[in-house]
């Protein structure tokens, strides 16, 4: 067996710990856009709160 076809079959058959650690974690940009939206729908919900508790009141 030549030593490129035995280097992709061990790197196929046991991932090193910094691939599997990219494989768990969510694309960067996916993670800010998450942060982003929770952001503002919480401002949102603060300002419907406000708002029907102004107008109740």
């Amino acid at each position: 067996m030549n030593d490129a076809a035995h280097r992709t079959a061990n790197d196929a058959s046991a991932p090193t710990a910094k691939r599997m650690d990219e494989e768990d974690r969510a694309p960067m940009g996916m993670t800010v856009r998450v942060v982003i939206y929770l952001v503002a729908v919480h401002f949102f919900a603060a300002f419907l709160f406000l708002l029907f508790f102004l107008a109740g009141g």
